[in-house]
């Protein structure tokens, strides 16, 4: 049942509707059977990226095992978040089995700290059309009608119909620098197994999305020496320095984004059709009457898929070196260092030509787009496995007070996995 109002209960009820058009019946009535009340279930859970998701993942857990399914988990360092991935096998005697397709998902959400929320964040709420809160487009939606589509799924491998394996894949830490993948990736490679393809459901519009940006996030501390500022001789601005390096960094933005001979065929379909180096954060300084010794900013760089980090890399380096032979002149114990805090690849459409096919023919939309946004897409092309974005909301809506998802969203949503999920099965002889 989702919420109408702005209650602060915790507590869902949960839908006594069971689809009686499957042969898979869950045990209980404990877990919902449709989207939207799966949906207002994962939004209960406070799943913002500094807590446990461990909640979450142990509910899907209980309800893929209630439908006879094995799911494997993988932990952080600290076991207070894991991965779930789970397989609905193919059936027996099927003539496509190969290693499957992957529905992707991440459990965790950003903050709501200082948004001003209209209703609250963690209560599912229908005003209209549109169903409020935190995770509803980002990306809780989409798990929410990949969970719907499993028993319908299970009952076609039970009868022999699952031509190919399907995958569901739910990750943490994506908001925080896509962390939790990784560990998927490497248990499924430890396991041999190699997907055929896999869909992110982040918030697309149900639009496909072929490709995206890398990002990398560096840290740069500038390290001077005190003095007083009427003895500046005696010291090493800090401040100074990192702005000149702040400076190169913006010179060599413009270089970038003026820059055709690093462009291939199909960039232009990006938004900034370039790659992109953006200052973000600095921080300095104690008084006006001291010279400063320490100076911090942070930038980050967000590449075309054929292009890398030492693009930009090698070059800053370079003036770093430069800087920090200047400071050191006047004061050995100064300097620079570049830290890099974060670092996602960019998601390619290199060998994604078949999926792309499969996607606008089940949507009957054969535009393709390509985003500046990173996600966990990257990771799973990286590792060999033809990937495409395609899910319910929209960016505009992410990370944002009052987060929603238009019901039509989920709706069509599920259309789309039901015709996936047909797609994959073997239909009976007329």
């Amino acid at each position: 049942m989702i919420q109408n109002n702005s209650s602060n209960s915790d507590n869902v009820s949960n839908s006594d509707n069971v689809d009686s058009s499957s042969d898979v019946q869950l045990k209980s009535i404990e877990h919902p059977t449709q989207s939207l009340d799966w949906l207002t279930r994962l939004i209960a859970f406070d799943t913002v990226s500094r807590h446990s998701n461990l909640a979450l993942i142990e509910d899907v857990q209980a309800y893929c095992e209630q439908l006879g399914l094995t799911v494997d988990l993988t932990f952080n360092e600290a076991k207070t978040k894991a991965n779930l991935f789970v397989t609905v096998p193919a059936g027996e005697n099927a003539d496509i089995i190969n290693n499957g397709l992957v529905l992707s998902g991440h459990t965790d959400v950003v903050p709501v700290d200082g948004q001003a929320w209209s209703s609250e964040p963690f209560t599912a709420t229908i005003h209209g059309d549109k169903l409020y809160g935190r995770g509803a487009c980002d990306m809780k939606g989409f798990i929410a009608c990949a969970l719907t589509v499993l028993p319908q799924a299970v009952q076609l491998s039970n009868s022999g119909q699952l031509r190919r394996p399907l995958h569901l894949a739910l990750s943490f830490d994506e908001e925080v620098g896509c962390l939790g993948a990784p560990l998927i990736l490497a248990d499924l490679k430890a396991r041999g197994i190699t997907p055929d393809y896999c869909i992110v459901g982040e918030p697309t519009n149900m639009a496909m999305v072929v490709a995206h940006k890398g990002i990398a996030v560096y840290r740069c501390r500038v390290h001077g020496k005190s003095a007083h500022s009427s003895l500046i001789g005696q010291g090493v601005n800090a401040i100074s320095y990192a702005s000149r390096l702040v400076g190169y960094v913006d010179t060599l933005a413009e270089e970038l984004s003026a820059r055709d001979d690093t462009l291939e065929d199909g960039d232009a379909l990006f938004t900034v059709p370039y790659s992109t180096l953006s200052v973000g954060t600095i921080h300095g300084g104690t008084a006006t009457n001291i010279v400063p010794n320490l100076c911090e900013f942070t930038f980050d760089y967000r590449n075309l898929p054929h292009m890398t980090q030492d693009d930009i890399l090698a070059p800053i380096q370079a003036k770093v070196a430069e800087l920090n032979a200047q400071m050191q002149a006047r004061a050995p114990e100064t300097g620079i260092e570049l830290m890099q805090e974060e670092s996602v690849p960019a998601m390619t459409d290199n060998n994604s030509a078949e999926l792309q096919s499969l996607i606008a023919a089940l949507t009957g939309d054969d535009e393709r787009h390509k985003v500046a946004y990173a996600t966990e897409g990257g990771q799973f092309t990286n590792a060999g496995i033809p990937t495409i974005i395609c899910g319910p909301g929209s960016i505009e809506q992410a990370h944002k007070a009052d987060e929603y998802v238009e019901l039509s969203e989920i709706e069509r949503c599920d259309a789309f996995l039901k015709k996936l999920l047909d797609s994959c099965t073997t239909q009976p002889s007329t």
